[in-house]
């Protein structure tokens, strides 16, 4: 995962059929996966800091191109309109460091932010907001429910230096939080050179990921 070997390459190196070395490697990542945190988890342990918020975002994971219809028929499932590339939808939550906490199982490339996150991290972070934690997002999870705290919109009519001082101050304390959090996606990039573009079904990312969450959890406490 960290140097990006080619799968037929370490199934030649261990004098092993191809079709076996990628069984391995299957059956790694999702032993790896099943041991990153789960959500219940890193929302418990928000509610014992509940001065230090989470932070929500969204990110792609490129893959090779992989062409199956979506819904309508027309459009390509694994195809984001947004970055014109073709990937995988992973929902994340980090911590007021920049930290990694928590990341979440694939969604189809074409899926919004929202409606990922609505599948993956709503019916149990309202609950827990409701009991104190902070979540912070960006405009793109406008309308996402109660607890979870985003810009301030600004009403079109009104001129962005004639709009409340309050509102303007709401969004960008918000967004300098944001941004810390926002280093989360680069850590595990950083470190994991299979995030950046992945050759195996895009079905498969959520786990890929979720492996790389718990091998950066299992070097920081070894280090």
């Amino acid at each position: 995962m960290r140097d990006g070997t080619a799968i037929d390459a370490l199934a030649r190196d261990n004098r092993i059929f191809r079709a076996t070395g990628y069984r391995y490697v299957d059956e790694g990542i999702d032993v790896l996966a099943d041991q990153a945190p789960d959500l219940h988890q890193v929302l418990e342990h928000a509610r014992t800091t509940p001065d230090d918020p989470l932070i929500l975002d969204g990110k792609l994971f490129v893959s090779d191109r992989c062409s199956e219809p979506g819904p309508s028929g027309r459009s390509d499932l694994w195809y984001s309109g947004h970055k014109h590339r073709h990937g995988g939808n992973i929902q994340f939550l980090s911590d007021a460091r920049g930290e990694p906490v928590w990341v979440s199982d694939v969604e189809p490339g074409s899926t919004p932010d929202i409606t990922a996150a609505r599948r993956h991290v709503f019916p149990l972070v309202h609950k827990a907001t409701a009991e104190g934690v902070v979540v912070l997002a960006d405009p793109g999870y406008e309308g996402a429910g109660v607890g979870v705290r985003t810009p301030i919109k600004r009403p079109p009519e009104v001129d962005e230096h004639r709009w409340h001082v309050d509102d303007r101050a709401h969004n960008r304390l918000l967004r300098g939080l944001r941004c810390i959090g926002e280093r989360a996606m680069a850590v595990l990039t950083g470190r994991w050179r299979v995030l950046r573009h992945t050759t195996m079904s895009p079905s498969k990312i959520g786990a890929i990921v979720q492996a790389a969450l718990a091998l950066t959890n299992i070097e920081k406490q070894t280090h």
